[in-house]
């Protein structure tokens, strides 16, 4: 195992030694820029201070990136007795036209409701307007047909089929719940702000691929928690994220801000935000969704015993983070250690007796 302290110490003694030399194109004059340490040598740094310098480089990094920043408005809580899902706002077309999605990280393909879907929501019970997508009234639309190489690429890495008699590349998903959607490909133009730096750019566009749905199964029928579509935030390359990081838009990164406090969701950004008090965790490679290394579970600052092997990532079992999933689910050798330990605290009891 490499020693971090020697690798630390050993930075530190070529960057107090180090210098750089530079010779003028003129006259040949030397210059010298001597390099000092930025923690005296005598000095015993902790960990933190280290991460958190790094840290700071680690932002004027992503500085130099040609693009930028992009965030959407997050409306809706994690209440599944009030809301229960989040979602935002997109604006699609020429001229835009403006849909309410709700966030997803756990599918990739964002999609709105299509002016020809015959079973879709009229109404919406969480008090917005539906919208649906009329092709023929957008000028810069383009419909992606079954030889286009798009569609070919969707069909190898997504739910696509092509039907022959309209030659459009369509799609059909199922999702967990047992909903499920199906439609045709569009190409259109996605509306959003962008932040560079300190200047922020209004009315920024760019070209993207979407579903557009003509037909709706299950719980996405239903009118009381009706919205114009999803907004997938999976790793494929059809996701928006995905899409704007090609075109050199936004990095591909992107922060879900949650806030349940009245009737704002938080904020969702493209790109990344740097923020000291933010913690970072890592995600587990190569896996179709969102998956994290859960170690451990703890109320009230005690461990729980939980067998370890309980939270081990397989190819059939896992930890995933879902936006689109309201309730946290558990199995049992973890559930009931879960549900004894907080049966158990004060602040559970003194509700409980407060309901009663």
């Amino acid at each position: 195992m490499v020693d971090m302290r020697f690798l630390v110490m050993a930075v530190a003694a070529v960057v107090a030694t180090a210098a750089f030399m530079s010779a003028e194109s003129a006259g040949g004059v030397k210059r010298v820029l001597t390099l000092e340490r930025a923690f005296p040598a005598d000095q015993k740094v902790e960990l933190e201070a280290l991460k958190a310098r790094d840290r700071v480089r680690h932002a004027r990094i992503l500085q130099n990136f040609a693009g930028g920043i992009v965030d959407f408005p997050v409306v809706g809580t994690s209440d599944p007795y009030l809301v229960g899902l989040y979602f935002t706002k997109v604006k699609l077309g020429s001229p835009p036209r403006e849909f309410n999605v709700q966030i997803d990280t756990g599918s990739d393909i964002l999609w709105v409701t299509c002016s020809s879907c015959n079973n879709c929501p009229q109404t919406s019970g969480l008090g917005v307007e539906l919208n649906f997508f009329d092709a023929a009234s957008s000028s810069t639309v383009s419909s992606i047909s079954c030889a286009d190489h798009i569609c070919a690429s969707i069909v190898q890495t997504a739910s696509a089929e092509c039907s022959t008699q309209s030659n459009r590349c369509g799609y059909s998903f199922q999702y967990g719940d047992g909903s499920g959607t199906a439609g045709f490909y569009l190409s259109d133009l996605l509306y959003f702000d962008t932040i560079l730096g300190t200047s922020l750019i209004a009315n920024s566009s760019a070209p993207i691929v979407f579903g557009c749905s003509t037909s709706m199964s299950g719980d996405l029928t239903k009118s009381d928690r009706a919205v114009d579509g999803i907004f997938g935030f999976g790793q494929q390359g059809l996701s928006v994220i995905s899409q704007l990081s090609s075109h050199g838009i936004t990095p591909k990164v992107f922060s879900h801000c949650l806030k349940g406090e009245g009737n704002g969701g938080g904020i969702l950004v493209l790109g990344e935000v740097l923020d000291p008090r933010i913690v970072y965790t890592p995600l587990v490679p190569s896996q179709p969704h969102y998956n994290l290394y859960l170690q451990s579970i703890a109320v009230n600052g005690q461990v729980l015993p939980i067998d370890p092997a309980v939270f081990t990532t397989s190819g059939n079992q896992g930890t995933i983070v879902d936006s689109g999933t309201t309730l946290a689910y558990l199995v049992e050798e973890a559930y009931d250690p879960l549900v004894g330990a907080v049966s158990l605290h004060p602040l559970f009891l003194f509700l409980s007796s407060l309901l009663l």
